[in-house]
């Protein structure tokens, strides 16, 4: 999945500081139902990777079973902490 791919797909653009509070909370409401709802691994961690990255992902223990994932997912925001704060899109 290609992050701009998956702004255009949720929110109707890659430039989030050009949509509405609605509309971002509307995106936001339905990638987690879309998370929610994936069954495919590398599907799921990129749009808990996004929700991460809005502020509005779901807890680890409760989006990842399988331990691996947990600690890419825990690898995913150190690397996004040590690049200069936790990032938000």
């Amino acid at each position: 999945m290609n992050f701009d791919d998956l702004l255009q797909r949720y929110f109707g653009t890659t430039d989030l500081s050009q949509v509405s509070a609605a509309v971002q909370q509307s995106g936001i409401d339905k990638m987690r139902v879309d998370f929610g709802l994936e069954r495919d691994r590398a599907r799921r961690f990129a749009l808990w990777s996004v929700l991460y990255m809005l502020g509005q992902a779901p807890d680890l223990d409760v989006a990842f079973k399988d331990e691996a994932e947990r600690e890419a997912a825990r690898n995913l925001m150190d690397l996004l902490a040590a690049s200069g704060g936790e990032y938000r899109a």
